[in-house]
Order: C-alpha cells, then structure tokens, then sequence
C-alpha cells in the first residue's frame, strides 16, 4: 500500500530495453535506500515496481509489458525524474489516501491555470474512466495524492501548492503530457457496485 505523499523525484539514469519489456535504474537518495532489499516495492509515478537490483545508490526495476501500455513509464528518457514513493509500513501516517499502486489509465494534461503561489491543472480521461470523478473525492496524478477541485464531464481539476511542486515532478508538465491514474479505490468500489446491482435490477 501507498499513501500518495511522494517522498522524492529520482531521476532515470540507465535504462535497458527488450521487446515489450524495460528494465529502469534510479539515482535513489540515500534517505530511501534505508533497508531498502531486492523485492521490495516503491512507487514511480504512481506505479508499484518491485525493486530487482542495488549496487550503490542505483536501483534497478523491471516494467513488463502491460506496465508499458497502461503507464508512462515506457515514454520516459535517461535523465527524466519521476515520483517515487517507499510502500507504506504498518503504523506509518497515512497523510495522503490509501493507494494500491495499480495504474488504472492515462489522462492529458490539456490546460494550466497559473495565479500567484499556486497552480490548477486540468486532465482529461478516457470517457470510460469519467464515472469515478466526483468534486473534492481523492485522486492519484502520478503517484501523487490530490484532491478533485471540479469535474466537467471527463475533465477534471486539481489544485496545487508550492510544496507539491517543488517535491514533485508535476511542476514540470505542460498541456499534452500524460500522467498515470489511480482513482481512489473505495469510490471506484461504489461505483462499479451500484452499476451491477443497477443492471441487475434492470434486467428483472
């Protein structure tokens, strides 16, 4: 389990390509290799990645091929950062909302709205993902916990302060970059019951 409070942005210094499979090794500071071992599991942006090599401070992660299709780890370059997250340990504060680590799709970065000592991004997701966003419910934006601060259709917003981009790589984004998406998983739970037990009935 995860918490969406990323703990820092590792860059991507060494990547190692197969067919339909990637193998990633991250700079990790010092703070986060603290009994980190081999199997251990850490979030990039967003994505629980099972950790399958340490020598110094580089850490290696494998990405098979569904990792690859549903995330944006497959887009990314040497040099690139990306969030990451140690798995969160029984009694840890969990200052953010639960999160599995499980990618559900991608959204769009389509619009920027600067004001002073803030930011508000907007995305947009797949039609079919558009059920679970409800105003002020909890969303992951690559690995990062946020609140929905308003829902229009498939867009939504979220809003951010200095903090959160400073710690994050979302500072970095510019309309047209694709974030990972987990939508909170006890709304995602609700709804698609809801739906069965709708379509049960209907059926009747």
């Amino acid at each position: 389990m995860f918490t969406g409070i990323v703990q820092a942005a590792a860059e991507l210094v060494a990547i190692e390509e197969q067919q339909d499979f990637r193998s990633h090794v991250l700079a990790m500071p010092g703070a986060l290799r603290e009994g980190l071992e081999i199997g251990a599991s850490v979030a990039h942006n967003g994505c629980c990645l099972t950790v399958t090599g340490i020598d110094g401070e580089r850490v290696s992660f494998d990405l098979m091929r569904e990792t690859l299709r549903l995330t944006n780890l497959g887009q990314l370059s040497v040099g690139d950062r990306v969030n990451v997250e140690r798995a969160a340990r029984f009694g840890d504060e969990i200052g953010g909302h639960a999160m599995s680590g499980h990618i559900i799709c991608m959204a769009e970065l389509v619009e920027i709205d600067e004001a002073p000592n803030n930011r508000r991004l907007w995305f947009e997701l797949p039609v079919s993902y558009a059920r679970f966003l409800f105003e002020k419910g909890y969303i992951g934006v690559d690995g990062i916990s946020l609140t929905i601060g308003e829902v229009r259709e498939r867009r939504f917003c979220v809003n951010l302060i200095p903090e959160t981009l400073a710690r994050t790589t979302l500072g970095d984004r510019v309309p047209g970059d694709r974030v990972n998406i987990e939508v909170d998983p006890q709304t995602q739970a609700i709804v698609e019951t809801v739906e069965r037990v709708l379509a049960t009935r209907a059926s009747c």
